[in-house]
């Protein structure tokens, strides 16, 4: 019993002392074989078709807090092997500059696990990322385009690609995001600095990195994660470095039609995770995930940066 209470409070530190900022990526850290906290028990065999219902919060570096619910499906195809996971994502943001809500990118993975042993599994995903719109939502009072904050999706088509090896200690995956085209926001400084607080607020207006018509940089994670397992009780802690490594571009928002590479998009975003969960029994459980970032990229027009990350699970397996 002590154990337990170690860890309820070190996650209640975590949560609420820490200005921290959690996993902040487009979406790949938590498909297919780049997920974190993944089951491994080599004695009871493991359902891995499964429903999971998450609950997201999300607090920026600016005022917009994300909220996302998130139902999880991953069945199995063709055979044993291979699975199909479909993440539908409903999610609302709400800020100064307003507030935003609906469907999100939809995601799609088909993880198939190369080699099964007694000691590790190692499994590979092939996935892609659908908009849901061209990520330009505009607010309610002015009719002016929001920033990349406040868009529920990122209005990109991304393909995604991973592997990971898993024991019953250790979690290593590494995965790279490509998005395909550009998207449509059309947010711009000089609309807003004459209406917002009436003028009176320029520098929080410039606070939100220029995206207009955005063409995000390719990014490549690394998950380290080690767990700690037991009968019905499961922890992990990890790193979760991803990096940038093409720069983002974006149009003249002045309306030049030239296109602009800003400096200090590329480089590493690094985050610490940690998550608990309980097996209610080898089909149900719950999981607890809270993420801190460690350091960021200077600069970040796709809106991703988070303080800090809370996320609630409820999975069943079948």
């Amino acid at each position: 019993m002590k154990w337990y209470l170690v860890w309820i409070l070190l996650f209640y530190w975590v949560n609420h002392k820490l200005m921290a900022q959690g996993c902040s990526d487009a979406g790949f850290c938590t498909m297919g074989a780049m997920k974190p906290d993944q089951p491994f028990n080599k004695k009871v065999p493991v359902k891995l078709r499964s429903m999971e219902i998450s609950f997201y919060r999300g607090t920026t570096t600016l005022t917009p807090v994300v909220y996302v619910a998130t139902a999880d499906m991953s069945f199995n195809i063709l055979d044993s092997k291979t699975f199909f996971q479909l993440k539908l994502p409903y999610q609302t943001v709400s800020g100064n500059f307003g507030e935003t809500r609906g469907l999100s990118d939809i995601s799609l993975c088909l993880t198939r696990n190369l080699r099964s042993t007694p000691e590790y599994d190692i499994s590979v995903s092939l996935g892609a990322k659908i908009p849901t719109n061209n990520s330009n939502l505009k607010d309610d009072r002015f009719g002016l385009a929001l920033p990349m904050y406040y868009q529920i999706s990122l209005g990109t088509y991304d393909a995604i690609a991973g592997i990971s090896f898993i024991n019953r200690k250790w979690l290593l995956a590494t995965g790279i995001q490509h998005p395909f085209n550009r998207n449509g926001n059309t947010f711009r400084w000089s609309e807003w600095e004459p209406v917002y607080q009436d003028g009176n607020a320029p520098e929080y207006v410039r606070s939100y990195a220029k995206a207009y018509k955005l063409r995000r940089g390719t990014d490549v994670m690394l998950r380290i994660e080690r767990n700690f397992r037991f009968s019905r009780f499961n922890f992990s802690a990890g790193l979760l470095p991803i990096f940038r490594i093409t720069r983002d571009d974006i149009e003249d928002p002045a309306g030049s039609g030239n296109r602009i590479r800003p400096e200090g998009t590329t480089g590493m975003a690094l985050s610490g995770i940690v998550t608990a969960g309980y097996n209610f029994n080898v089909k149900t459980g719950v999981r607890l995930l809270i993420g801190k970032k460690i350091t960021q990229r200077e600069v970040n027009p796709d809106g991703l940066t988070r303080e800090t990350v809370t996320t609630f699970s409820y999975y069943y397996r079948f």
